[in-house]
C-alpha cells in the first residue's frame, strides 16, 4: 500500500477529511487535478456563510433558536418524499445535531470567527436567522484546514499531489483499494482559471481507504440540462456558471463504475439571480446577487412575479417560475436608494471588507451608498441599466434584451400603485408587508433593508434595472452514503474501502437537502461530511 488512505479532491470536504485522517496518525495522499493555486476548491470563492443553531451570535441579537426548530425547518423545506431519502433524512438529523451542538465550539477552537450580525437568508425556509458569515469569508473558512494540511505535510503524514486526475477506482474482490488515472502537465493557471489537460504520465496508487470529495456538476451545463427535472420547467438555453470549469462531475461516473449508487440526480440548487461577471475568471462566469426584499421582481415580459416570490425569500420557487415563463432572464427594478442598501454580491472576491477583515469597511455597509464592488458592477456590468424615469428605463431594458417586451406604461402603473402604499404601516401589498416585517430584525434594519419610501421620489433616483440569469451552482443529489460516509452499492450495502463526502455525496447520504437547501448548509455540509468520512476512513485504515 502507498498510504493508509487516499483522498480525491482538495476542496473543503477533502481538506477536512485529510485533516481528520492525519490527526488519527494515518498516512494520507491527497490528490487534486488542479494546480496548487486552486487549493480549497469552490469554498474559497464563497461568502463564507455557515448554518449554525442557537449560537451566541444569535442570542446577542435576541434570536431564539433550537435544535428542534431547526430540524422542523429543514425537514419542511427539504420535502423528503422518496424511498431513497432514507439516508439523506438521517444525515439531515445528524447535521442539525452537529450545527446545534459542537460545530461552533469546534470551529472556534480551530480559529474561525464570525460577523456578529447573523443574516436571514432564504426566509421561506428559515423561521429565524441562521446564516453566520465567517470573518474572512470563504478564505477564512478554509484557512484552519489549510494550516492543518501544511503542518501534516511538513511532518510527512500527508503527501499533496496536484495535477493528478483520477479516472478509475481499483476494485479487488469487491473492495476499493486504490485509484488509477493520469498525471497532468504542470500548469501556471491562477485560482479558478481553466487549466490544461495535457497528460504526461500514469497514476496508480493503493490504499485500504479511498475518500472521494470531488464536487458536483455545475460547470457542465449539458449535464445540468440532462438532469434538469420536469417539475422546474424547461432548462434555459443560456445559463451562467457559479463554479469554475473543473467542476464537471467526472468522479460521479467513476464511482458509479465501481458500483456506487448515484441518487437524486434531478435535485440541484441553481440560483435565479445571476449576473455576468464583467471580469470573468472561468467560462460563463456569473455572480449571484444577494438581494434585500424591496426590488420589484419582473419576468422577461415585465410581469410581476407572484407572491410570495419576493427577492431573498424562495430561490427555487423563483427559478421554477422563471424557467416556465418562456424567457431565460428576469429583472430586478428599484431606485438608487435600494440599489445602495439592499444589493450585495455573493463571493469572497466581491466582499473585500469581510474577506479582508476590515472593521471600517464593514461599518460603511450601514451608509446609504452601495459598497464598492456593487458600484463597479453597476458601472461596468452589462446587465445593469440606469435611467431618470420609467419610460427611459423600459427603453433601456428592451434595448438590452433585444425585444420590446417591457411596457413602460404598465410598469409605471405597477410602481405607482406600490408607491401609494409606501408610507402605510399596514400595506395590503404582500411584498410591502414583508419588507416591514424584515425591518423588525435588527441586522436587516441596520445594513440590509431600506426604509420604505416611494420608488418614484426624485430624491431616490435614478431608477435601476438589473437583468438576471439562471446561475448554476450546486448538485443536491450524489453518491448514497451511510452515516459513516461509506458509499453504498446498488444493494444498499457499503462498498468496502470507498467513502464519499461533500457535494459529490449530496453533502451526505446522497441528498441531505432534499429538494431545497437552507443557506449556509453547503459549506457546513462539506465540513460535517468531510469530518465524518475522514474519521470513519481512519478507523478502517486502523
Amino acid at each position: 500500500m502507498d498510504a493508509d488512505a487516499i483522498v480525491v479532491g482538495a476542496g473543503l470536504a477533502g481538506l477536512v477529511a485529510t485533516a481528520e485522517l492525519a490527526a488519527a496518525k494515518k498516512r494520507v495522499i491527497l490528490l487534486e487535478q488542479e494546480p496548487e493555486a486552486s487549493l480549497g476548491g469552490q469554498a474559497f470563492w464563497s461568502f463564507g456563510g455557515l448554518f449554525m443553531v442557537d449560537t451566541p451570535e444569535q442570542r446577542r441579537l435576541g434570536v431564539r433558536d433550537s435544535r428542534d426548530l431547526a430540524l422542523r425547518d429543514w425537514l419542511a423545506y427539504a420535502g423528503f418524499d422518496r424511498d431513497e431519502d432514507a439516508w439523506p433524512r438521517k444525515w439531515a438529523e445528524a447535521y442539525v445535531d452537529f450545527a446545534a451542538g459542537e460545530m461552533r465550539s469546534w470551529l472556534h477552537r480551530l480559529g474561525m470567527r464570525w460577523f456578529p450580525l447573523v443574516q436571514w437568508a432564504e426566509r421561506a425556509g428559515n423561521t429565524v436567522p441562521r446564516f453566520h458569515i465567517t470573518w474572512g469569508t470563504g478564505p477564512g473558512v478554509i484557512a484552519p484546514f489549510v494550516r492543518s494540511l501544511r503542518r501534516f505535510e511538513a511532518s510527512g503524514a500527508v503527501s499533496v499531489r496536484h495535477r493528478h486526475r483520477v479516472t478509475s477506482l481499483i476494485v479487488t474482490t469487491g473492495t476499493v483499494d486504490g485509484v488509477g488515472g493520469e498525471i497532468l502537465a504542470p500548469s501556471s493557471a491562477a485560482r479558478g482559471e481553466k487549466s490544461a489537460r495535457e497528460v504526461i504520465g500514469e497514476l496508480r496508487l493503493r490504499a485500504p481507504a479511498v475518500v472521494v470529495t470531488s464536487g458536483g456538476i455545475g460547470a457542465d451545463h449539458d449535464l445540468v440540462r440532462r438532469y434538469w427535472p420536469e417539475r422546474l420547467g424547461t432548462p434555459p438555453a443560456k445559463m451562467l456558471s457559479g463554479v469554475p470549469d473543473h467542476v464537471d462531475g467526472r468522479m460521479l461516473e467513476v464511482a458509479r463504475s465501481a458500483g456506487a449508487r448515484f441518487i437524486n440526480a434531478d435535485r440541484m440548487w441553481n440560483y435565479p439571480e445571476g449576473v455576468e461577471n464583467y471580469a470573468p475568471i472561468w467560462s460563463r462566469h456569473g455572480i449571484r446577487i444577494l438581494p434585500g426584499p424591496t426590488p420589484l421582481w419582473l419576468d422577461g415580459r415585465g410581469g410581476r412575479l407572484p407572491a410570495p416570490i419576493f427577492p431573498g425569500f424562495d430561490a427555487l420557487a423563483a427559478l421554477e417560475y422563471i424557467a416556465r415563463s418562456g424567457h431565460d432572464h428576469s429583472w430586478f427594478v428599484m431606485d438608487s436608494k435600494v440599489f445602495g442598501r439592499e444589493l450585495a454580491l455573493s463571493g469572497s472576491e466581491q466582499n473585500p471588507d469581510l474577506t479582508g477583515k476590515s472593521v471600517l469597511g464593514v461599518v460603511r455597509r450601514a451608509m446609504p451608498r452601495a459598497v464598492k464592488p456593487v458600484e463597479r458592477f453597476g458601472e461596468r456590468g452589462r446587465d445593469f441599466v440606469f435611467a431618470p424615469n420609467i419610460r427611459e428605463l423600459a427603453a433601456k431594458m428592451n434595448g438590452l434584451a433585444g425585444a420590446d417586451e417591457i411596457d413602460a406604461a404598465a410598469l409605471e402603473r405597477e410602481i405607482a400603485a406600490l408607491d401609494e402604499q409606501a408610507a402605510s404601516s399596514a400595506p395590503s401589498d404582500a411584498q410591502l408587508a414583508a419588507i416591514r416585517e424584515a425591518r423588525r430584525y435588527l441586522s436587516d434594519r441596520l445594513i440590509r433593508v431600506a426604509r420604505p419610501h416611494r420608488m418614484l421620489d426624485p430624491k431616490a433616483g435614478p431608477l435601476v434595472a438589473v437583468r438576471l440569469w439562471i446561475l448554476t451552482r450546486k448538485t443536491l443529489g450524489g453518491l448514497e452514503t451511510d452515516l459513516e460516509g461509506r458509499a453504498l452499492g446498488g444493494d444498499g450495502r457499503p462498498i468496502p474501502g470507498l467513502f464519499a463526502a461533500g457535494e459529490v455525496a449530496g453533502f451526505g447520504g446522497g441528498g441531505v437537502h432534499g429538494y431545497r437547501s437552507l443557506e449556509g448548509t453547503f459549506l457546513g455540509g462539506c465540513i460535517f461530511s468531510g469530518r465524518v468520512a475522514g474519521r470513519a476512513a481512519a478507523s478502517l485504515a486502523a
